[in-house]
Parts: C-alpha cells; sequence; structure tokens
C-alpha cells in the first residue's frame, strides 16, 4: 500500500513538472479590482480596474437589449460594489462564467453600439479595460469589436478596437495628449463659490477625450483620468511615452480683480524655448531621442544643438497654429480675455518636439465663469471647441502617413456635384 501510494506521487510530481516545464500551468485569475461607471452629455463609460492584461469580448443582446462583457480567466470578489446605473445603463450585472471565465452585463434602456479599448499602466493606474456607449440612442453605427486573444495591450499603450478604416483611407490615427491640470493635492485655483480648478478641467478634458475618440483619425490619451496629482514634468513625459501628436493643457485662470472673465490660449515663449533647449541638451540621452539616435558626444554639440533648434522652432510654430485654430473656435462659444494667443513659460508646454497648447477655459475667480464651468452643457461646448480648433489645425497640414491626411486627401479627390443633374 505504502509502496503504491509513493507511486502515485511520483507519477503526480512528474506530471506537475511536465506541465510547469512545458508552460500549460493554469495562471493566476485576472482580479478585477474595480468597476467603475459615469454618464454624461458625451456619452457613458464603463472602466474595469485590472490586476493584469486580460483577453476579452464585447458584445450586444437584444430583447431585452444588454452590452455583454465577457473575460478569460478572471475573477472578481465583491459584486456588492458594482456601481449603480446612469445614463442609458439601468443595471450593472456579474456572474461567473465556466472555465474560471467572468461576465458583466450592462442592462440598458435603448439600444447601445459600445466601442472598447484597454489601457496599460502609465504610471498613475494599473491595466483598464473600458467600455464607451455614446451619447444618443443607437449613435454608433460600428459594431462592437472583440480583441482578440492575443491583442492583450502592452504597457503604456491605447487601443481602440473599434474605429473603422475603409479601403485607401489607412493610416495610423493621431495622437492628442489631453492633460487635466493639477489633481490630488494640488487643487489648483478655487473659485468663491469653492470650486476646485482640478474638478473642472478634469470634467472638461474628460468631455474632450470622448470627442477625440468620436473624430475620425483621432484619438484621446488622458494624462490624469481620475483625482491624482501628477508633476507638471512627468506630464510631459507621459504624452512622449504616448508618441503624441499634441499636447493640450486644460486649466481655469484666477486673479484678484473678480470682474475678470473669458478665455486664453497660450503656447511656449521663445525665452521657455531656448531654456528648455539648453537643458535638453544637458541631457544627451533625451536630445539624442528627440533627434532621431543622433550621437551626441563633444564633437557633435554644434550639430546637436543646431538640430534641436530647429526641431523646437517647429514644435513652437505649429504650437502657435494650433492655438490660434483653437482661440478663433472658442470665441464662438464664450468670451475670450486675450484676442491673441499669448506665450509663457510654462513648464507642461516645454516638449521640444510636441506641439502643445494650454487653454484657460476661464476665470474661475469670476464668478459668472465659475457657475457655467461647472456646467456640464457648457463643459461640452468648451471641449468641441477645442476639437474644432484641433482638427482645422490638422486639416490643414495633415501629417503624411496619418489617417486624417488620406481623408483630406480623399475630400480634395471627390467629384463634385453638378445643380440640377
Amino acid at each position: 500500500m505504502l509502496l503504491r501510494r509513493l507511486s502515485r506521487l511520483a507519477i503526480l510530481s512528474g506530471l506537475l513538472m511536465l506541465c510547469a516545464g512545458s508552460g500549460v500551468a493554469a495562471a493566476a485569475p485576472v482580479r478585477v479590482e474595480d468597476v467603475r461607471l459615469w454618464s454624461g452629455p458625451e456619452g457613458t463609460r464603463l472602466v474595469l480596474d485590472l490586476s493584469a492584461p486580460v483577453r476579452y469580448d464585447v458584445f450586444t443582446l437584444n430583447n431585452p437589449y444588454r452590452v455583454v462583457i465577457d473575460l478569460v480567466n478572471a475573477s472578481f470578489a465583491d459584486s456588492n460594489r458594482l456601481p449603480a446605473g446612469q445614463g442609458p445603463v439601468t443595471r450593472v450585472r456579474s456572474g461567473k462564467q465556466p472555465r474560471q471565465g467572468l461576465r458583466f452585463v450592462l442592462d440598458l434602456a435603448v439600444l447601445q453600439q459600445p466601442r472598447s479599448f484597454v489601457v496599460g499602466p502609465d504610471g498613475t493606474a494599473g491595466h483598464r479595460l473600458v467600455v464607451e456607449l455614446p451619447a444618443g440612442a443607437g449613435a454608433a453605427t460600428v459594431p462592437a469589436t472583440a480583441s482578440p486573444p492575443a491583442a492583450v495591450a502592452p504597457p503604456a499603450e491605447v487601443i481602440n478596437a473599434v474605429k473603422s478604416v475603409a479601403t485607401g483611407q489607412r493610416g495610423r490615427d493621431l495622437v492628442i495628449a489631453v492633460d487635466a491640470g493639477h489633481g490630488g493635492k494640488d487643487p489648483g485655483a478655487i473659485g468663491r463659490g469653492g470650486t476646485h480648478e482640478k474638478q473642472v478641467t478634469l470634467a472638461i478634458a474628460r468631455r474632450l477625450a470622448a470627442a477625440i475618440d468620436r473624430e475620425d483619425g483621432m484619438r484621446a490619451v488622458m494624462v490624469r483620468d481620475d483625482d491624482r496629482f501628477i508633476s507638471l514634468r512627468g506630464r510631459i513625459v507621459k504624452a512622449r511615452d504616448y508618441k503624441a501628436d499634441m499636447f493640450i493643457s486644460i486649466h481655469a485662470d484666477s486673479v484678484r480683480d473678480r470682474s475678470i472673465g473669458g478665455s486664453s490660449v497660450y503656447v511656449l515663449s521663445l525665452r521657455g524655448a531656448s531654456d528648455e533647449a539648453a537643458r535638453w541638451l544637458a541631457e544627451r540621452e533625451n536630445a539624442a531621442d528627440l533627434m532621431g539616435g543622433v550621437s551626441l558626444d563633444d564633437k557633435n554639440d554644434v550639430l546637436a544643438s543646431v538640430l534641436l533648434d530647429v526641431t523646437q522652432k517647429e514644435s513652437v510654430s505649429n504650437s502657435v497654429d494650433a492655438a490660434e485654430s483653437i482661440l478663433g473656435s472658442l470665441r464662438g462659444i464664450t468670451s475670450v480675455h486675450r484676442a491673441r494667443v499669448q506665450h509663457a513659460g510654462f513648464v507642461v508646454l516645454k516638449s521640444p518636439d510636441i506641439p502643445s497648447v494650454l487653454v484657460e477655459t476661464a476665470f474661475i475667480s469670476n464668478a459668472a465663469d465659475e457657475r457655467r464651468l461647472k456646467d456640464p452643457v457648457h463643459q461640452l461646448k468648451i471641449a468641441e471647441a477645442i476639437l474644432t480648433g484641433v482638427r482645422g489645425f490638422f486639416h490643414a497640414r495633415p501629417p503624411p502617413g496619418t489617417r486624417v491626411a488620406a481623408l483630406v486627401a480623399a475630400q480634395r479627390t471627390e467629384p463634385r456635384t453638378v445643380a440640377g443633374r
């Protein structure tokens, strides 16, 4: 009997070792650590905070209307922490599936076509799965698509799984880094009514990001997507990690004179640019990265200085053009404090190779502006005005190899209809 038991143990141990050696040992389930849901004029968003990348599928069901999110090899400890329904979502449910699967169900009041994407760790948050429902019933015309099993997002990358690319109009999406000013221990300016700048900047930034994601050929990355502190330099680094084509920082100004109101748009000053060029040249690895790997030994200091100067001057020039386009759009929906684009040495504008704009959406120190900043409808108008300016800038000078460039080219070659025929 003892020999038989020892024999069985030996066989079992061998099988376990074989499984471990062949890489087929069962992986630990991915934990869903939190489930968040919010809704606004721009749409509804569900976010699943995850302990690791996950394979998933998103699809819809009718009678009644539902969005189903299936996770492979995942667990959720406490279904009591599911959020209450908001917007078109009447209820959020979850349940276990066969073979360690996990399912979330969004019960809907109206038919919606979801879109989904995954977000990797970015220094401020971990892995996330995001499912978005557009504003308005049935607003999305593209059916939701599932991430294929191997398509797990790498760190610091955002993948939009549902944007269609028509034949002859392929190309990469433009990446717009949206930066909500302040956050966490830094509340920013505080209005007379107690409104914190960090709150309104995050609300407007979220609406802007959602609007950008609806724009064909563009996608947004949020530098700050919740109430946490990120250093000014850290914001630049995140935008560069995302390989952003543009950086937009959202703020709400404050001055002692509470009668002053309106919007302003800033770009980097020439003095700020020269100071920053010197700093980047001092950090040779960063400077080489900016200039495509050019060797920066002592013999090439002059070359490095010239190349960086050219890079930064082009970036500042593009920033001015983008800022003028955004300022022109803002004039259509709100008063403007400064009629021209302003130049300043704000740290967040100092990325040498990314066109960067800072939008002071209003004066939170002005009582009327403070009320408007808290109004979701006005927040959406600001977001849409900024997007209009961004669209105008990129459609006037579309970067080669982008989907926007393909779209602009297609528009220019479309045959025009002759009236009466």
